[in-house]
Formats: C-alpha cells, structure tokens, sequence
C-alpha cells in the first residue's frame, strides 16, 4: 500500500473504532488476538492497545495463535508473516479454511514490501501495515487507526 492507502486506512479505522468503543459500552471489552514472536514488539503493541481499552492476548508462535484464535474467539487478529513453526502466510491460510475463524478480520504486520499486497489480500488479509511505517516509540496512531477502521468496517 502507499502511503497515501496507509493515511486513508488510518482515517477509515479511527472513525470505525470510537464507533466500536461507543457501540459496545457497557460489554466486555474488544478482544484482540497479536500473534508476534518479537517479545519487543509484542509487549509494546499489547501496551498500547491495552491502554486503548482493548483486551489483547499476544502468543509467539503460529500453532499457538491458532489454537488462541479458535479459543478466545477475538474480534480482531494483529498477525507477523515470520514466525517460528508455522509462519504467518500458513497461520491466515488455516484462519481462512476454519469456519470457527474464517470470518475474523486479519491485519497483517509484514516487513515485507507492498509488491506483496495482492497476495496477502488473496490469502485473507483484511489489510495490512509494514512494520517499518510503525514507530510505536514515537508515533502509535497508525496502528491504533488501522486496528480501529477494521473493527468499525466489522461492525457496519
């Protein structure tokens, strides 16, 4: 995606996700499953999010995420394309034939480049963020406005 795609997600999801918030007062709280094998990474994403009000559970590997994702039933999957054991590519084929999961939206987290979008797009992806745009230290909006446009495109 170009940037301009990325600002234009990020301004979709905001709307959508204080849509979610407002719609959903009074329930528990959106589930998010980040299947992330960076520690780093995983941490601070489920910090973010958290502080967000959102209930995130953070797995490292892709067995594991798929086992949560049939579990915990989350509202949102955040997904990283290199992981151990079974990577990300296999992870949202597997989501995409489960009719338990085949339904929830998957943002993939991918440093690879968007030359690759319409594949990850044919696989399932409902969108996707290259993780060199996210600069959580600095700037967090970008993953707080994709996660939020795609739950609201969700709900509507």
């Amino acid at each position: 995606m170009q940037s301009r795609q990325v600002s234009g997600l990020i301004n979709t999801i905001r709307p959508r996700l204080e849509s979610a918030r407002s719609n959903s007062r009074g329930n528990p709280k959106i589930k998010i499953l980040l299947i992330e094998d960076s520690r780093s990474s995983r941490i601070a994403i489920e910090r973010l999010l958290t502080k967000e009000g959102y209930s995130v559970t953070g797995v490292a590997d892709g067995r594991e995420g798929l086992q949560a994702a049939r579990t915990s039933h989350p509202a949102l999957i955040l997904l990283d394309m290199m992981l151990p054991g079974l990577d990300g590519t296999g992870v949202l084929k597997a989501l995409k034939q489960d009719a338990a999961t085949a339904q929830i939206p998957v943002v993939v987290l991918t440093g690879l480049s968007q030359r690759n979008e319409a594949k990850l797009k044919d696989a399932g992806a409902t969108a996707y963020i290259e993780k060199s745009s996210l600069h959580l230290e600095e700037n967090a909006d970008g993953l707080i406005q994709s996660v939020e446009n795609v739950l609201r495109s969700q709900l509507h």
